[in-house]
């Protein structure tokens, strides 16, 4: 079982922007290579850092609408909300240490 929960157009106000805690966003896609690839590796931040912040991935050719709205342009692209706020954003496929150095406010 994935420790990363899908999230749809019509529920990423109450599951991303009104959460209580940080929430990573994976917005990605079936044909998406690198999106395959980095997926294992937020399954593992998310079933080791859960506790301290949400991993949610939404697929962006099923909820167009989101990714648009915050001009998620290439796949995969990760988006960190914090308080109802876009507060980071990475695109493309990145390494585990890098996930680690850019979540380390959040995950501390």
């Amino acid at each position: 079982m994935s420790h990363v929960q899908p999230v749809t157009d019509a529920e990423f106000e109450s599951k991303v922007l009104l959460s209580e805690k940080p929430v990573l966003v994976d917005f990605w896609a079936e044909w998406c290579g690198p999106c395959r690839q980095i997926a294992p590796v937020l399954d593992e931040l998310a079933a080791a850092h859960g506790d301290k912040i949400t991993f949610l991935k939404m697929n962006a050719d099923e909820n167009p609408g989101t990714p648009a709205s915050y001009g998620v342009m290439g796949l995969p692209t990760i988006a960190v909300f914090d308080k109802g706020q876009m507060v980071k954003q990475m695109v493309g496929a990145k390494p585990k240490s890098v996930y680690l150095k850019e979540l380390a406010d959040y995950i501390g």
